[in-house]
């Protein structure tokens, strides 16, 4: 889907590693919650505590899930998810456009 409808978007952005990643919440009228947003070329760990489905828009990066040892490349148009209370970590290659679902 290329675009939402019908949502709330909270104008205050979530900013992390210096500005280097940023993003939006949305939230949706059944209270499903996605963020989108920007990343920088860089290394960063992230941990969640929901599952999470990464829709990566546009860029390239490598993503090392909990769990495993071999690192997997990630482009425009792919996906990955991450469990729940679980830490990953990504290597962004170039400036990568990505939309955060939140699964409870």
């Amino acid at each position: 889907m290329s675009e939402f409808k019908n949502v709330t978007v909270i104008k205050q952005a979530n900013v992390y590693f210096d500005g280097k990643v940023t993003s939006r919440a949305v939230i949706f009228a059944d209270g499903t919650r996605k963020t989108l947003g920007i990343m920088m070329p860089g290394d960063y760990e992230f941990g969640t505590a929901e599952k999470e489905i990464m829709e990566i828009m546009a860029g390239e990066l490598d993503v090392l899930l909990p769990g495993e040892n071999e690192w997997k490349t990630i482009q425009g148009g792919e996906e990955f998810e991450v469990p729940a209370d679980s830490k990953f970590k990504l290597k962004v290659k170039s400036l990568t456009d990505y939309c955060c679902s939140y699964i409870k």
